[in-house]
């Protein structure tokens, strides 16, 4: 079976040091994968590479047996989002916050209200609907990113090191989350250092480290 992604000969550095070059990597559709490794051994450069928002200095991915090229990474960047470790929402309600990438891609209004509404009840936030994000607490903020990126229904979901910085309770809230999104067979990638996260059953385990990665 084609994987979702292939990466091979992907090298990246900067200045004098090489970060990383792997040599095969495949991402297989469906599957929940936890990406781990040391400080500074790459880990959010290498979705940033997949999300499209950085570039390898030399290798090839190929996204559902396709190359991508520069005329393929904008198209890519619906197909794959990312969520930053410290996300970003705007001065405005929960709802427009997770409404805003859906009209961004022309959902219609009926389908943007369904899949808000599915995705606030999904994370536990529909009584914090029409919350500023600056009343959120930051498991609520961790929440609501991983709901926004949720139901922008991406075909791949790279989340950087999403329970960190968060209290006990925010993390058990989150973990949940991950939990639900591996039973959905979503295709996703957490990088992270959490063990929580790293010993969630059934998922695939990834270990990038002196610039090679594999089965950790």
């Amino acid at each position: 079976m084609t994987p979702l992604v292939a990466l091979s000969g992907l090298r990246k550095s900067f200045g004098e040091r090489r970060l990383f070059d792997i040599g095969r990597l495949d991402i297989d559709e469906g599957t929940t994968y936890v990406l781990t490794g040391p400080n500074g051994s790459g880990k959010t450069t290498l979705l940033r590479i997949l999300a499209g928002l950085e570039r390898a200095e030399a290798g090839e991915m190929r996204f559902r047996g396709v190359p991508v090229g520069a005329a393929e990474r904008e198209g890519l960047r619906r197909a794959i989002v990312y969520v930053h470790q410290h996300p970003y929402l705007f001065r405005t309600s929960l709802r427009h916050n997770l409404e805003y990438g859906l009209r961004c891609r022309n959902v219609p209004r009926d389908e943007r209200v369904r899949r808000v509404e599915d995705a606030v009840a999904w994370a536990g936030l529909s009584a914090r609907r029409a919350t500023p994000p600056g009343e959120l607490s930051g498991g609520e903020k961790q929440r609501a990113a991983l709901a926004r990126a949720r139901a922008l229904h991406p075909e791949l979901l790279l989340l950087d090191e999403p329970t960190s910085n968060l209290d006990k309770e925010g993390r058990a809230q989150t973990l949940a989350l991950l939990g639900q999104l591996r039973d959905e067979r979503r295709t996703v990638i957490v990088a992270c250092h959490d063990q929580e996260v790293i010993a969630l059953p059934g998922v695939e385990r990834l270990r990038l480290e002196d610039g090679s990665v594999g089965a950790a």
